[in-house]
């Protein structure tokens, strides 16, 4: 038995002497654990034996040799989903959580397994590409009503643990120490203008409240029919302007914003239809919702530098982070001309 099939029998049998204890069991088994697919957090299937039936199980837990802190720190995620449970947004409702390490050695949560998939829109063989244009508005307006939903959740009282809200000068400047990092440097040419751009041109009021940081059709957990069953992936989490989530799913949806070399991308519904249907459920005016969509594009440009980065030195391979630097260049121009507009 070689070092990854120890360290997986040491996992499996900490995750049967758990579940043998919250099951009230001394025979279940776990009999089946999956490798989940993504490229943050820590994550595992699992399946159940207990009394003839069986039951499926996803474990999140910090990535090894890291700091429980930001993005690593799980608990942070247990308490917007938990927050979640008193709304009428999809998502995964946790059935176990906890700090003590007797059982894994680090923070954890546990939610049931769904059945389905995430929209991914390279994919030929993703359910996405399988939709009709009809397919692709209900869901988008699925989509649109959840984070409405997940914006209207009162943070200071059930979420006091994500604040204090992010000025939005501070939501520019701290990627600086990111910026610097990046591989390709000549890729952020322009990073400087649009960071400065976006300090000049900074909204002077925004509503503030829990964001989801990631709110991407990536993130969308959905049945096999088109259903939105869980927004997932709540790494980035936090308090400050709820436009950031709009700018940011806008972005991720703007064919000008993104290179078709390395991944060839398939776009959901185009910026304008996204932002209409959030309009639609939150019956306000969005302003600056341009200066929001520029700061999306910056911020992921500078993420995917710094992963490549990490890719390239070993610290965090992912070869995906290979074929996004070609959306590097286009996504500093798409927020340099969106800023231009403010």
């Amino acid at each position: 038995m070689d070092k990854v099939d120890m360290e997986r029998e040491e996992f499996r049998q900490r995750l049967e002497k758990f579940c043998r204890t919250q099951y009230g069991d001394d025979d279940a088994a776990v009999t089946k654990i999956l490798d989940m697919p993504g490229h943050a957090g820590f994550s595992y299937g699992f399946t159940v034996a207990s009394r003839g039936r069986e039951t499926s199980w996803y474990i999140r837990m910090p990535p090894p040799n890291t700091r429980w802190v930001g993005t690593a720190d799980v608990m942070r995620q247990v308490e917007i989903l938990n927050a979640l449970d008193d709304t009428d947004v999809p998502h995964c409702r946790v059935k176990w959580s906890g700090e003590d390490p007797q059982w894994f050695g680090c923070p954890y949560f546990i939610v049931p397994l769904l059945k389905g998939d995430v929209l991914r829109l390279h994919d030929p063989e993703n359910l996405t590409s399988k939709m009709t244009r009809e397919q692709h508005l209900k869901l988008g307006e699925q989509i649109m009503k959840a984070l409405v939903g997940i914006h209207k959740v009162d943070w200071q009282k059930k979420t006091p643990r994500l604040g204090p809200p992010i000025p939005l000068d501070e939501d520019v400047i701290r990627w600086d120490r990111f910026l610097e990092r990046c591989a390709e440097p000549e890729r952020f040419r322009h990073a400087r203008e649009v960071r400065q751009k976006l300090i000049d041109k900074k909204p002077g009021d925004s509503p503030v409240g829990v964001f989801h940081g990631d709110y991407q059709v990536g993130n969308m957990f959905c049945s096999f029919e088109g259903n939105l069953l869980a927004v997932i992936d709540w790494e980035l989490v936090g308090i400050g302007s709820t436009l950031n989530d709009v700018g940011w799913v806008a972005t991720f949806s703007d064919a000008a914003a993104w290179s078709m070399e390395g991944i060839p991308r398939k776009m959901f519904l185009d910026p304008d239809t996204l932002v209409d249907l959030y309009r639609k459920h939150h019956g306000a005016p969005l302003p600056d919702i341009g200066w929001f969509r520029a700061l999306a594009a910056y911020k992921f440009a500078i993420i995917s530098g710094l992963n490549l980065s990490l890719h390239r030195r070993g610290k965090r391979p992912d070869p995906l982070w290979e074929d996004m630097r070609f959306s590097i260049d286009t996504l500093m121009a798409r927020a340099l001309a969106l800023v231009d507009e403010v």
